[in-house]
């Protein structure tokens, strides 16, 4: 599962628009549709923004080479 999908599916969890979704995180409505499309190029902030209200958040993780 890829984060646009699993966004996708926490807001249906909770019944919420994408436009009640984007007022609530403080994004706009575009950045919510291209979030859940998956658009290879997002700004990680905004998306923590909307991850916020899931109590969550993105972070780097150390890779084992």
């Amino acid at each position: 599962m890829n984060i646009g999908e699993y966004l996708r599916e926490k807001r249906k969890l909770y019944r919420l628009s994408q436009i009640e979704l984007a007022e609530r995180a403080g994004v706009g409505v575009r950045f919510v549709r291209e979030l859940e499309q998956n658009k290879p190029t997002v700004q990680m902030d905004k998306v923590n923004q909307v991850l916020a209200l899931f109590g969550e958040e993105l972070q780097p993780v150390k890779m084992k080479f």
